[in-house]
């Protein structure tokens, strides 16, 4: 009797911890406050350089990039040809505008050689 206790207390701590791992709140990234404040250049460079640990240092981080942008859609934008940016929400940013951005870390694209981001805001 014993036994069959301990194994359904067992049972559902583990289901509670994986339904709390699965369902974890949204991150708000314009509230936190930027892990790393970097060019576009710069953090291009690092992952081209060593792309293990710029995944250790960067990925999933809340990052700031100033930069310049050279393509724009209404919810993407690049900067610098080395940082892709992807907005929640509509933006109007004008190409060649100097602007500062702050959004998550989602990995590097070989083929593009860009860094990408999501979660972007524009805070200039």
């Amino acid at each position: 009797m014993k036994k069959k206790i301990l194994i359904i207390i067992t049972l559902l701590a583990i289901t509670l911890l994986a339904y709390n791992y699965m369902y974890q709140d949204h991150r708000d990234i314009a509230s936190e406050e930027p892990e790393f404040s970097i060019t576009p250049e710069q953090i291009v460079n690092t992952f081209k350089t060593n792309l293990k640990d710029s995944e250790k240092k960067y990925l999933n981080k809340t990052i700031e990039l100033t930069g310049i942008v050279t393509e724009s859609n209404s919810k993407d934008l690049t900067l610098n040809h080395d940082v892709f940016c992807q907005f929640l929400q509509n933006q109007n940013a004008s190409l060649n505008a100097n602007i500062k951005i702050k959004g998550r870390c989602i990995g590097y694209d070989d083929l593009l050689e860009q860094v990408k981001l999501d979660q972007c805001y524009i805070i200039n």
